[in-house]
């Protein structure tokens, strides 16, 4: 501020002599629409955190009320905006609700202020595989029945990294026995030992008896955040592709009827189904490795065909790239780890 005081007694002082407001601006470096606009504002700094006066600004007084307020003995459980509300009702206002909050975070007061625990931030799950047998996703979803509010409930169990549905059943109701039951079947057919198995947190996945059997096995348990979905993206995907398939009946007549018709839905998608995200190739292809060959094959075609003739192409041919890696929550990693290989 006092610089640009300075300066504009320098114009004015030169001005008086007879010089031009042009050629002086010119000679200092600035534009005479900058001069005057400095003579008609009040030079203070308008910058945003300068210490200028705020007229709505509270004072030390009434920040010390809001403080002394939030810690009585009937307001400390209480949040701002429940302290506001109790106050308007007896005539009192201090301040609103945004500035309490402010004014706890300024003084170190704004933590968890009642006897209840605090709401735990639950970690992202990072899963990561690298071939097939790793990393299994499951959940279970309803299948309606021609009874309404019946439903049968449909246990499914895929292989992130191949997409390859490993196991299947359809069950009357929802338990953590059933689950532990079904694992122990898929452990007759594979070995478990080692293999991680996600799921959201419903209580079939959690429940005592599942988890026991997923310890004698020594299968490792991992769980999606309460409430995201995102966290068990595969086993999502697998149930909407099940759900949109075009001969989905929609009702089931029968817990026979609706495990014929998930039979042949499995066959199609593990044997026929030519799944986007691998590569379009099947999952059993990809389970069993057969996908580099079909890729390779692929890329060879497509390296010919531009040869042959690269006029009529605009960019590259498509490289049929084999994915190497895949996983839940990673998407950071997973370039790293694609290079590595």
């Amino acid at each position: 501020m006092g610089t640009k005081r300075t300066i504009l007694q320098e114009v004015e002082s030169v001005q008086e002599d007879g010089a031009r407001l042009s050629s002086i601006c010119k000679y200092i470096g600035l534009s005479s629409r900058t001069i005057q606009r400095w003579k008609k504002s009040d030079l203070s700094d308008q910058r945003k955190g300068s210490k200028r006066y705020v007229p709505h600004k509270l004072t030390g007084s009434e920040r010390k009320q809001v403080v002394d307020i939030c810690c009585q003995k009937e307001c400390c459980d209480l949040y701002p905006n429940e302290i506001v509300a109790k106050l308007a009702s007896k005539g009192i206002y201090i301040a609103s609700e945004s500035t309490m909050y402010r004014i706890l975070k300024e003084e170190r007061m704004l933590s968890h202020r009642r006897k209840s625990k605090p709401a735990v931030k639950r970690a992202k799950p990072t899963l990561v595989a690298t071939g097939p047998d790793q990393v299994y996703s499951w959940d279970i979803t309803w299948l309606k029945t021609e009874i309404a509010g019946m439903y049968y409930y449909l246990y499914m169990i895929i292989d992130i990294w191949s997409r390859m549905i490993v196991h299947w059943e359809i069950h009357e109701r929802e338990s953590s026995e059933l689950s532990g039951k079904m694992l122990q079947r898929l452990n007759g057919r594979k070995d478990l030992h080692g293999v991680i198995l996600h799921s959201d947190n419903g209580s079939p996945m959690k429940g005592y008896t599942m988890l026991s059997k997923m310890y004698s096995l020594n299968v490792l348990p991992s769980f999606s955040r309460p409430r995201v979905s995102e966290d068990n993206p595969y086993s999502e995907s697998l149930f909407k592709t099940l759900k949109y398939r075009p001969s989905y009946p929609g009702k089931f007549s029968s817990i026979e009827d609706a495990q014929l018709w998930v039979k042949g839905f499995v066959h199609w998608y593990n044997h026929e189904h030519m799944h986007s995200n691998i590569g379009f190739v099947t999952p059993h292809e990809r389970h069993y490795g057969k996908d580099i060959e079909i890729l390779e094959t692929r890329r060879e075609t497509y390296l010919k065909a531009y040869e042959k003739n690269p006029g009529r192409w605009s960019r590259k041919p498509k490289s049929w790239k084999h994915e190497k890696v895949v996983g839940i929550n990673y998407q950071q990693d997973k370039k790293e780890l694609n290079k590595a290989s």
